[in-house]
């Protein structure tokens, strides 16, 4: 099937065409007529399927022009990254179309979003917590929304946001069509749907934990981190290879961490997001990885989550995933709209269970590469890696950055006093025979029956 084949506005072809789209992924394809019925849908693709075209398509086929204020549609996705990722795709599709779309985020100024909205909008995409925000204070009305989409929905609940979803069901108008779209099925999801949606009809391509056909995948075993850092530099030392690298890290201190030990070597070439940074710097990082002028982008799960990125060459797991279902959102980074992509998977002792449990998910064992001859094998550890007894208080020095040194010192005699508390005060108020403050009503009580 070619998108031609789909029933298109001619406005919507035209923007496919621009966008050089000849043939729609399987979601897309089997989402269309779907969506357009009106039913409640709930779709269950692998990251990298091309789900927002799956549900914008049909949506802004039907969506006719209108003068009217308020919006119409509503999505909602957990990141600031993915709100300009979809609000840029919507815009991308209705090019010829007279739609308005604004997105909402925490981070940039409420007061702009509040006139944007007041100018009137078609579309609004929006993290949970601000548009609540938005919305309890009267900015954003929302009683002429119909159709709501959840994109990303089992993180936006692993991110907490429940409470908020329940929120904005509230104050959304009960006749409306849910879309909902997520990469797994979890017992969190499951339940959202049954409290929620009425009758949803199921899609579902690429179940979780197969691995796409067209995703190289590798592993390297190492013992320690400082390792895996030296593989790192002679992998990426090949800069025809690996064009466009996509590299994963369990937590935001590892990223700050290798990004320190890359930076020297690859100083124009690299980039890291995760959510201690601040929004411009994340928003300016994505634009030029994804624009190629970094070739390098180090990122946490969450910070990377639902983006598409253009030609990642190989996605690298740098550290393993706990959660099976993690590699399988980080792989789909690359391989994208069914073009060729390569992963690899670095792993120390500690993380072989973890790879077990990933090959356990994809019924596929992932293939296992010696460490190139150049690469050396690190004996430094860094924090975390070394035995307890030694470790000390920072968890971002190397046992090279860490240097014990006596950092206490005895009290002197004059400052070892025992904080004796209320028995102390107490001692002191019978001795002087007064209170401590002039509204002591015990004392005064007391005083008024010895007059007596």
């Amino acid at each position: 099937m070619t998108f031609e084949d789909l029933d298109l506005s001619n406005q919507l072809q035209y923007a496919i065409d621009d966008l050089g789209f000849e043939r729609p992924t399987p979601i897309q394809e089997q989402a269309f007529s779907v969506v357009r019925s009106g039913k409640d849908v709930v779709g269950i693709a692998q990251t990298g399927t091309g789900k927002t075209f799956a549900y914008m398509l049909p949506i802004l086929r039907d969506l006719p022009f209108s003068k009217q204020q308020h919006p119409r549609v509503l999505i909602l996705v957990p990141t600031r990254e993915l709100v300009l990722q979809v609000v840029e795709q919507i815009t991308q599709l209705s090019k010829y179309i007279n739609t308005r779309v604004l997105g909402v985020y925490g981070g940039a100024n409420i007061n702009t979003q509040r006139q944007a909205i007041q100018q009137g909008q078609d579309i609004i995409v929006a993290t949970p917590g601000r548009l609540y925000d938005l919305a309890i204070s009267n900015s954003l009305k929302m009683k002429s929304i119909h159709k709501l989409v959840i994109d990303e929905v089992d993180v936006m609940l692993d991110l907490g946001f429940r409470f908020q979803l329940m929120n904005i069901f509230d104050v959304i108008p009960e006749k409306r069509q849910n879309i909902l779209f997520s990469a797994t099925m979890t017992e969190d999801v499951d339940a959202l749907i049954y409290d929620f949606f009425k009758n949803p009809e199921k899609i579902s391509v690429a179940v979780s934990g197969t691995p796409l056909d067209n995703i190289e995948q590798v592993s390297y075993a190492t013992p320690n981190f400082f390792t895996k850092v030296n593989l790192l530099h002679t992998l990426l030392k090949d800069r025809e290879t690996f064009h466009k690298v996509l590299i994963f890290v369990g937590f935001k201190r590892t990223a700050d961490l290798l990004f320190k030990h890359l930076e020297e070597a690859f100083n124009d070439e690299i980039c890291v997001i995760h959510s201690n940074k601040t929004q411009n710097y994340r928003i300016r990082s994505i634009r030029q990885f994804d624009e190629g002028k970094n070739r390098i982008l180090l990122a946490t799960d969450v910070m990377a989550r639902g983006l598409d990125f253009d030609k990642v060459s190989h996605v690298i797991n740098f550290d393993t995933p706990d959660f099976p279902e993690n590699y399988m959102h980080r792989i789909g980074r690359t391989g994208r709209a069914e073009k060729a992509g390569k992963t690899i998977l670095f792993s120390t002792p500690k993380e072989q269970e973890a790879k077990g449990g990933i090959e356990v998910l994809m019924n596929y064992e992932i293939p296992l590469l010696e460490l190139p001859e150049e690469v050396e094998v690190s004996t430094m550890l860094t924090e975390d890696e070394r035995p307890r007894e030694d470790q000390g208080i920072s968890k971002n020095r190397t046992s090279l950055e860490y240097v014990p040194g006596p950092a206490f010192h005895d009290k002197s005699e004059k400052n070892s006093q025992v904080n004796r508390g209320g028995s102390y005060r107490r001692e002191i108020a019978i001795k002087y025979k007064k209170p401590k403050t002039k509204g002591d009503k015990n004392y005064n009580k007391h005083n008024k029956k010895k007059k007596k």
